[in-house]
């Protein structure tokens, strides 16, 4: 499938460029006053946005795993928030810990 254009740029974009563009068309298409073929162009930059912010959250995901069990010798650290809005952290002593509860 060949990419235009706008789809191309899409995977050039920064995270928080991708999640405020992926934020202003949610608004555009919620109004309710775009036409059929500008929704349509705006859903299919909205998918190939929506795509990238989920590849870089997995891609920041793995690589803070990586970084957590090294810091860790081995053992994982799980992330829970405290209610001063610190960072607390538990170890788990675990060899297989199910690495998408860790976020």
């Amino acid at each position: 499938m060949k990419k235009d254009g706008k789809l191309k740029e899409v995977e050039e974009l920064p995270f928080e460029k991708a999640l405020e563009r992926l934020e202003a068309i949610i608004e555009k298409m919620e109004s309710g006053k775009l036409q059929l073929d500008e929704m349509m162009k705006y859903f299919e930059e909205g998918s190939a946005l929506s795509s990238l912010c989920e590849k870089k959250l997995r891609e920041l995901e793995k690589k803070i795993e990586i970084l957590v069990k090294n810091e860790q010798g081995g053992k994982w650290k799980e992330f829970s928030p405290s209610k001063d809005d610190d960072s607390e952290c538990k170890t788990d002593d675990a060899d297989t810990k199910d690495k998408d509860s860790l976020l």
